[in-house]
């Protein structure tokens, strides 16, 4: 194996696009396994308790960790519409990190770190975008294909008339 090939960086697009669908995959599942599961299915029981650290109720606080956790996690996941669902799921983890666990990076019982990871990778994700193993990208080839094929049967109408 080469030294180039070990310490280089390789920022082609096969390497780079690869790097971001396991990044969207892991933190996608990793949220929505850990984190929405938990809301979806324990809603009534979690809404009793839950934390209102930006004072809209615990019913509209848990309400809207269950569409970041529970909905933007797996549209992360699946690179749909993946810089919105990143940005509304950094929103709840940047509430997390500093009003739910005061930015205690350094605790003993383990603090914060997964959720300033999971902010980390959002974080990247919204300025990346998700790829090109993405369905983002898998969409936009197809409207981008409808409309030049549009446009030509629309030349072609428009100097046959």
């Amino acid at each position: 194996m080469q030294i180039k090939r070990i310490i280089g960086t390789d920022t082609s697009s096969q390497a780079v696009n690869t790097g971001l669908l396991i990044l969207r995959v892991g933190a996608g599942l990793s949220v929505f396994l850990k984190h929405g599961v938990e809301k979806l299915t324990g809603y009534s029981t979690m809404v009793q308790h839950f934390p209102d650290p930006i004072h809209i109720g615990s019913h509209a606080s848990l309400a809207y960790a269950l569409v970041a956790d529970g909905i933007c996690s797996l549209l992360v996941l699946l690179g749909l519409m993946t810089r919105p669902a990143a940005f509304l799921g950094l929103i709840n983890l940047l509430t997390a990190f500093f009003l739910v666990h005061h930015a205690a990076f350094y605790r003993r019982d383990g603090g914060a770190e997964l959720v300033l990871a999971y902010i980390t990778i959002y974080t990247a994700l919204i300025i990346t975008g998700p790829g090109r193993l993405s369905l983002d990208r898998w969409l936009s080839t197809r409207v981008v294909e409808k409309s030049a094929t549009g446009a030509n049967e629309n030349r072609t109408k428009v100097h046959a008339g």
